[in-house]
C-alpha cells in the first residue's frame, strides 16, 4: 500500500512539473517576428482607441457649439458643476491610463527591438498588462458607449494574446 502511495505521489509531481513547463514551452514556441507582430497589433490598437476617443471629444465639442446644440442645452438646462467635474475627471482618468499604456507599449517596442531573445522583455509586457488592467477598470466603470467598448474589447484581446505568448495570465473580461 505504501508503494502505491509513493508511486501516486511521484505521478502527481511529474504532472505538476509538466503543467508548469508546458506553459513555458508554449511561450517559447513563437518566433521573434511572430511576437513582433503581436506587439504591433497592440500598438495599432492603442492608436485606434486613442483616435476614437479624440474624435469623440472633438465631435461633442463641435456639436455643443452649433445653434442646435446650444438650443438643446438650453431646453434641458445646463449641467451642474459637479456633473461637469465628474465627466472631466472620467475623461482625464481614461486619457491618463491610455497615455500610460501607450508609454509602456513604446518601452516594450524599444526593449524588444534591442534584444536577441524576445522573452527578455517579459517585464515590459507585465507593465503593459498592468496598464491595460487600469483601462479595463475605467471602461467598465464609465459610460463611454458601444464603439469605445468594442475598440477596447479588440485591444484587450490583442494584449491578452501578447500575454499568452509570454506565458502570463490574461486580463479578465
Amino acid at each position: 500500500m505504501k508503494s502505491f502511495n509513493m508511486k501516486r505521489l511521484g505521478l502527481i509531481q511529474v504532472l505538476v512539473l509538466l503543467v508548469f513547463t508546458a506553459g513555458a514551452a508554449a511561450a517559447q514556441a513563437l518566433t521573434k517576428p511572430q511576437v513582433a507582430n503581436l506587439i504591433a497589433k497592440v500598438e495599432n490598437g492603442v492608436d485606434q482607441f486613442r483616435d476614437y476617443l479624440q474624435k469623440r471629444g472633438d465631435n461633442a465639442t463641435a456639436a455643443a457649439s452649433t445653434p442646435q446644440g446650444q438650443s438643446r442645452r438650453s431646453r434641458r438646462g445646463t449641467a451642474s458643476d459637479s456633473t461637469k467635474a465628474a465627466a472631466k475627471a472620467g475623461k482625464d482618468e481614461l486619457s491618463d491610463a491610455l497615455d500610460e499604456l501607450n508609454q509602456s507599449t513604446n518601452r516594450l517596442r524599444r526593449k524588444f527591438n534591442g534584444t536577441e531573445t524576445w522573452m527578455e522583455t517579459k517585464v515590459q509586457v507585465e507593465r503593459v498588462m498592468d496598464d491595460g488592467r487600469k483601462i479595463n477598470q475605467v471602461v467598465a466603470r464609465g459610460n463611454y458607449g458601444t464603439e469605445a467598448a468594442r475598440l477596447w474589447g479588440i485591444l484587450r484581446n490583442e494584449i491578452n494574446d501578447l500575454a499568452r505568448a509570454y506565458g502570463l495570465q490574461p486580463m479578465a473580461i
